[in-house]
């Protein structure tokens, strides 16, 4: 592991534990995430499409917070950073935090994701 974190990865990890804290408590949504709770049934419905086997309630927890921040970045922020770059920094988050089969996961969905003329 890098002994100096990007500052964007920092930045990331830090999103996806409020997103991951949210969803274990549902409570108002801090400021730092309240864009991504918002558009999380768009994010949910991207899940359920690219991932037909693992229903939304069936997905690790981290995993999940994972997927939605990866998707909401590609989604909602796409000038922001290349999505290549958020899947990249997902499945880096998955490993350090994730159990051994979410990195695979996460770069399944999220590849599936951004296949061109792979939207539903």
């Amino acid at each position: 592991m890098k002994s100096k974190l990007d500052p964007r990865h920092k930045k990331r990890i830090h999103l996806f534990q409020e997103l991951f804290a949210w969803e274990s408590i549902k409570s108002t949504p801090k400021l730092a995430i309240k864009s991504i709770v918002s558009q999380i049934p768009e994010i949910d419905a991207k899940i359920a499409f690219f991932a037909p086997k693992w229903p939304i309630d069936k997905i690790n927890r981290i995993d999940l917070s994972i997927l939605r921040l990866a998707i909401w970045e590609i989604l909602f922020t796409p000038d922001q950073v290349p999505a290549k770059v958020v899947i990249d920094e997902a499945v880096e988050i998955a490993k350090e935090y994730g159990n051994e089969s979410s990195s695979s996961f996460i770069n399944a969905v999220l590849g599936s994701i951004i296949k061109p003329n792979n939207h539903d």
